[in-house]
Formats: C-alpha cells, sequence, structure tokens
C-alpha cells in the first residue's frame, strides 16, 4: 500500500533527516493518587513490581528535502511492550534509518516491505516511523492524513473512559462522573477474583444504568479456568468485550476461554502485529480486534488490521493513553474506518498525564473528541515541552542514501 492523493499529483518530496527524541511525561497528580490506591498501585491487575509514575515515549520527526516535516509517537512501557525508548532509538539508527532516508513518505508500503526483509518484529519502531511518514505526507500536500488513509468519515468521534481497578466505591463514582460528563462506553478495570470483579460490575452498572456500554479489561489476571467463571459471571451486567483474561502467550487459553463464554475476548498484551491478529483469529481465540499506536505498529498495519476485521464481521477497539501526536493520529484512523470500528474509541492520554506536548489541544467536548483539521496530523508540537521532558539527547540521523 503506497500513499496516493485524491486528484493523482505527484510529489517528489524524499526523506532527509530523521530525529527521535526519549521522553518521560509524569501522570497527573490526582491520577497517581488514584492508582496508588488500589491492589498493586498500578489501578490494574498487572502484575507489575515497578511503580508506575507516568509514561516513556519517543517521538519521531521526519524532514523532507522540500522543508516539510511530519511527527510520530511511540508509548513504551516494560510490563507490556518490553521496550525502553533507547531499544527503540537504537534500532532506527542502526538498521531502520536507511530505509527511511531517501525514500518518499507516500511510500509507506515499499517502506514497510523493506523493514520487514531486514528486521524481524519491532513493530514499535517500524510503526513509529510509519506514523509519522502519514504526518509528513499530508503536510507536504496539504490534506489532512486521514484522507491519505481512505478519506474522512467523519469530523468527531466518540470516546469512551476508563476507570481504574481501586476500591469499588471509588470506581462506582468515576463511572458515575464519566456518564455524566457524557460518555457513552466505560472500560472497566477487573481482576480482583470473581467475587470481587461482581462487586464492581454491580456499583459500575447501578451507577450509570443500562444506556452506557461497558467493557472490562483483564490484564492477564487469570489462568483460562478461572478466566472462564470471571466472565459468565459478569456477563449479566451486559459486557461489550472481555479485554486479555489470560497471560499475554497464552493464545490456546484464550481460545478455550473463547470458547465458553459468549462475551467476545480481545488480545492486548499479547497483540502485537498482523500477523499475531490473524493467528488469534485462525485459533478462534478473539472476538473484537484492538488497535492502538503501538498494536500492530503504525498506521498502515492498523488500516489492515481494521480491514481483516472488518472482513472477518468483527469489531475493532481502539484505545491508548498518548499524548497529542499519537491521539490525532488514531482520530485521523478512526475517522478514516469508523463504519468499521462498532465501538467507542478511548483516548485518555489528556486526562492521565500532565501534558500531550502540543500546542493547540485537541477539542473534547461531551465524550466527544474532534479530528483536528489542517494536514498532516492537523497539530503542532510544543517544543518547549519536548525540551521539558526529554530523558535522553536528540538523535539526529541524515547524509544517508536511503533505498526507497
Amino acid at each position: 500500500m503506497d500513499l496516493t492523493v485524491l486528484n493523482e499529483e505527484t510529489y517528489d518530496a524524499t526523506i532527509s533527516r530523521i530525529e527521535l527524541f526519549s521522553l518521560f511525561v509524569p501522570f497527573r497528580e490526582e491520577v497517581r493518587q488514584v492508582m496508588h490506591a488500589g491492589a498493586g498501585g498500578l489501578g490494574m491487575a498487572i502484575p507489575a513490581e515497578e511503580a508506575w509514575t507516568g509514561g516513556d515515549f519517543v517521538f519521531c520527526r521526519l524532514t523532507s528535502d522540500d522543508g516539510h516535516s511530519g511527527m510520530g509517537e511511540a508509548f513504551v512501557w516494560l510490563p507490556e511492550t518490553g521496550l525502553i525508548p533507547e531499544q527503540i532509538v537504537a534500532v532506527i539508527a542502526h538498521s531502520l534509518s536507511r530505509y527511511v532516508l531517501g525514500a518518499s513518505p507516500f511510500a509507506v508500503g515499499e517502506i514497510a516491505r523493506h523493514m520487514d526483509r531486514n528486521v524481524a518484529r519491532n513493530e514499535v519502531a517500524k510503526g513509529l516511523l510509519d506514523m509519522a511518514c502519514y504526518d509528513l505526507a499530508g503536510h507536504i500536500c496539504g490534506r489532512p492524513a486521514g484522507e491519505l488513509m481512505g478519506g474522512l468519515q467523519a469530523g468527531e468521534i466518540p470516546l469512551a473512559a476508563l476507570v481504574p481497578l481501586t476500591a469499588v466505591d471509588v470506581m462506582a463514582r468515576l463511572a458515575e462522573g464519566f456518564r455524566l460528563a457524557g460518555f457513552r462506553t466505560l472500560r472497566i478495570k477487573l481482576g480482583v477474583g470473581v467475587k470481587g470483579d461482581v462487586s464492581i460490575m454491580e456499583a459500575v452498572r447501578g451507577v450509570v444504568g443500562e444506556g452506557t456500554r461497558l467493557r472490562v479489561d483483564y490484564n492477564q489476571a487469570y489462568e483460562p479456568e478461572e478466566a472462564v467463571r470471571a466472565i459468565l459471571a459478569v456477563e449479566p451486567f451486559g459486557i461489550d468485550v472481555a479485554e486479555q483474561p489470560v497471560a499475554a502467550d497464552d493464545y490456546t487459553g484464550m481460545a478455550m476461554v473463547q470458547s465458553r463464554v459468549g462475551v467476545p475476548l480481545m488480545a492486548h498484551e499479547g497483540c502485537f502485529s498482523l500477523r499475531d491478529i490473524v493467528t488469534l483469529a485462525e485459533l478462534g481465540a478473539i472476538g473484537v480486534v484492538g488497535i492502538n499506536s503501538e498494536r500492530p505498529g503504525g498506521v498502515s498495519a492498523a488500516l489492515r488490521a481494521i480491514d481483516f476485521a472488518s472482513q472477518r464481521g468483527m469489531g475493532v477497539v481502539m484505545h491508548n493513553q498518548t499524548l497529542g501526536i499519537a491521539t490525532a493520529a488514531q482520530l485521523h484512523l478512526a475517522a478514516a474506518r469508523l463504519g468499521s470500528l462498532g465501538h467507542d474509541v478511548e483516548l485518555f492520554g489528556d486526562v492521565m498525564f500532565e501534558d500531550d506536548l502540543v500546542r493547540e489541544p485537541i477539542h473534547y467536548d461531551i465524550g466527544i473528541a474532534a479530528v483536528p483539521q489542517g494536514p498532516g496530523f492537523g497539530i503542532e508540537v510544543d517544543t518547549e515541552a519536548l525540551a521539558r521532558y526529554a530523558s535522553a539527547e536528540t538523535l539526529v540521523i541524515e547524509g544517508q542514501r536511503g533505498t526507497g
């Protein structure tokens, strides 16, 4: 897949410079307090032992030889992605950069083929570069990135909200607050045992009523047999999706659970590539495909994953805790495939992090996010914030001859 603009114009610009920014952005104080109050201090059942106080990110700026630039963003957290920013920067500098420099940002398919042939896995790093290509291409041709993804179907995207795992009364208050604020879908963190999960869902459903859609996220809390019991116990509360109830690498366990429950399952921590999605679907292990900015890796792979899900009659859940760049990218992606999703989009970074690193904030109103207007992703990065949250020196790569 390569990008074409609507009037089939040809653009000769090529990528001449890559800049990589490693960042750490803290959570808001109120978010840290809510998470700390729950078991494990993470706001979820994932068994990580290190404190989670904010997000590690890698930003990528691609610059073309005609002076345009485009941005990408990748979130990394060791308990989920198994990566730190230095590893993403290193693989791009050591290898992936040579398949980007000298290439047209419109040639995303060709770039992806070179990257896949020469670097196994590493979808997070590849996806970071792919995302930046869409923003850069949009700036070069003066069009929103969503038009390069097939066309914008909407200017506003309905959102879901996240309720972290903490005390039951706190979770109920948060759920009620989100409902009153206009959110029509909530993702509820579970995984404290069957009785505890039922208590949470009783409290949440009691305050939000029947008109609110609920999805649940177990963060690998259970062994397969217990996962079956846990999901069957909350099915009466009307559950749209059950996310990652068993260990990330237990594909056969996921398939067993899905065969015995009516709620469609979604893989998250165990699903990083298009091949992972296809394998899980063929095993009958998922009923919904999960997409975020680092899974399955970039905009191009996300488009293919959504189209695969649509062909299989499966819904798609897009969710992530992203800063401004990746939030804007996912809003354009959602707007280009809105009719294929079937589930509200959850982009909760503006609530969780103390800064989204863009000059003009994305507009949110009553559970709705506006798709940013303008070329590319329609946002401008705050360069002062880039410097303020930097966790390493910026790496600049240029002067190599690409294969594009």
